[in-house]
C-alpha cells in the first residue's frame, strides 16, 4: 500500500506542477498558479501523514514508510530547484523563451554548483532523518528501529560523498581543455585543432 501511495504522491507532484506552470504561462492565471504551487508540499505532507496513519493502523514497519519520509526529505531539499528547472523548460518550450543553460562544467562556477548540490543533498538528508526519527515511537519505539536505523548510515554517506566531490572541486577546480573557449564555466566556442603544414 505504501509503495502504491509513493508512486501516487510522485505522479500527482509532476501533475500539480504541470497545471500550476499550465496556469500560469498558458492561461494567465498568476493567482492560480501560486496557489497550486504551494499545494506542492501539500502532497509530501499527505504521503508522510498517511505513512504515519499506516503505521498507526498496525502495519509492520518497513523500508517502504522510510522511503515515503525520504520523498518528502528530497522534496523539500530539491523541490525548488526541481521547481525552478521546470519553470525554465516549460518557458523555452511553450513561451518561446531561450533555452535553458546547462550546468557549468568548469572553473569556479562549476565548484559553486557541487556545493549547492551537496547542500540540497544535506537538506534532504537531514529532514529526512527528522521524520524518520518520527516514525519510530509510531511503530513499536525500539522494536522497529532496527529497520529504520539503516536509512540513518545510508543518508549519511550519501551527504558526506556530496560534500566530499564539492570539497575537492575546491581544491582541485576543473579546467576546461585545451582549445575550448568558457564563460561562466559554460562551453561557449570550440576552436578547431590547427592544422599540420
Amino acid at each position: 500500500m505504501i509503495v502504491t501511495l509513493i508512486v501516487a504522491a510522485e505522479i500527482s507532484w509532476w501533475i500539480v506542477l504541470g497545471l500550476a506552470l499550465s496556469a500560469r504561462y498558458l492561461l494567465r492565471l498568476r493567482r492560480t498558479s501560486t496557489a497550486l504551487l504551494i499545494g506542492l508540499p501539500v502532497v509530501d505532507l499527505a504521503l508522510y501523514a498517511l505513512t504515519v496513519l499506516n503505521l498507526r493502523g498496525g502495519a509492520e514497519a518497513g523500508w517502504m514508510h522510510a522511503l515515503a519520509a525520504s520523498y518528502a526529505g528530497f522534496s523539500v531539499g530539491y523541490g525548488p530547484s526541481l521547481v525552478r528547472w521546470a519553470d525554465r523548460h516549460f518557458l523555452h518550450r511553450f513561451a518561446g523563451s531561450p533555452k535553458p543553460l546547462p550546468s557549468p562544467k568548469y572553473g569556479p562556477e562549476r565548484t559553486r554548483y557541487e556545493w549547492q548540490v551537496a547542500g540540497r543533498t544535506v537538506v534532504s538528508a537531514v529532514i529526512t532523518l527528522g521524520l524518520i526519527s518520527l516514525l519510530v515511537p509510531l511503530s513499536a519505539g525500539s522494536a522497529h528501529f532496527g529497520t529504520f536505523s539503516q536509512w540513518y548510515v545510508k543518508l549519511g554517506i550519501a551527504a558526506v560523498v556530496n560534500l566530499v566531490v564539492a570539497g575537492c572541486y575546491s581544491i582541485w577546480p576543473k579546467e576546461p581543455p585545451a582549445g575550448v573557449r568558457v564563460e561562466n564555466g559554460r562551453v561557449v566556442e570550440r576552436k578547431a585543432p590547427a592544422e599540420r603544414v
